[in-house]
């Protein structure tokens, strides 16, 4: 399967250092809203992002690879909570930055009005696995926020893998994130696999609505609710409950068969 490519546009664009980016606009306690978008539109979205506008940059690239591992219990206590909008969610995974050999590790819970808050715990790892030290850190942190999980029960579940072009924005307080050549792999040797050519594209503020949601708003685009642990895990385990995810796989997600050659 050939990813889909990152709009011409974005090399047009002038650049952001890391530095300036995490400094101005970091957003680990942010909104999130997440839209799913054919070539077309992504093309129009990133011409009409408005002067200003800056694209992250790292020793000359532009697209990163990405790889997250996630974590849940025998249960799967992740997925079910939020599966069904259990008012206390979390997700536990590593994420793994490719092109610079970096992995930290996550824990993303629900904060208050439904905002997203993600804190990142010391690792050490190769993005695979967690140590003894790394279950006590989230068991320790998850019990503060009243949720008490069996850290030592958790296991990788699911895999995603994608290239990822992150902007910011005008407004320099909110960033635009655009993932491309998704492809979720159950956990395992041998595991089976799905992909889709559909970008998923990712406004992150501090407040509400910004320029860049009110412009996929005027082309009939609204905020999708996938989940790239709990869709993945859906599509690719279809005993699961999933409502709240199915309509987002049937109308939105054109994915290839679990199996098929994703080269």
């Amino acid at each position: 399967m050939s990813p889909l490519a990152p709009s011409g546009v974005l090399d047009r664009l002038p650049a952001v250092g890391l530095d300036e980016l995490v400094g101005t606009a970091e957003l680990l306690t942010r909104v999130d809203r997440k839209y799913l978008l054919p070539a077309a539109d992504l093309e129009i979205l990133l011409s009409g992002t408005g002067p200003g506008t800056r694209v992250l940059e790292i020793d000359g690239r532009r697209r990163f690879g990405y790889r997250s591992v996630y974590f849940d219990t025998p249960e799967l206590s992740s997925y079910h909570a939020t599966a069904r909008r259990r008012r206390q969610r979390f997700k536990i995974r590593t994420r793994s930055y490719l092109d610079s050999d970096l992995h930290v590790l996550e824990v993303k819970t629900r904060g208050a009005r439904g905002l997203t808050v993600k804190q990142r715990l010391p690792y050490a790892g190769d993005g695979r696995t967690l140590d003894g030290a790394d279950r006590d850190r989230v068991s320790a942190l998850l019990a503060d926020l009243g949720l008490h999980l069996d850290a030592d029960a958790l296991a990788p579940v699911l895999t995603t893998r994608y290239q990822r072009t992150t902007l910011l924005l005008p407004s320099g307080t909110s960033r635009l994130t655009v993932d491309t050549g998704l492809v979720w792999s159950l956990a395992g040797p041998g595991g089976a696999s799905t992909a889709t050519e559909r970008a998923v594209v990712e406004t992150k503020s501090g407040r509400g609505a910004d320029e860049v949601d009110r412009l996929l708003w005027s082309l009939g685009r609204r905020p999708s609710a996938i989940s790239k642990y709990g869709t993945g895990l859906a599509a690719l385990r279809p005993e699961l409950p999933a409502n709240r995810w199915r309509p987002v796989l049937r109308r939105h997600l054109s994915l290839t068969p679990p199996g098929s050659d994703l080269t």
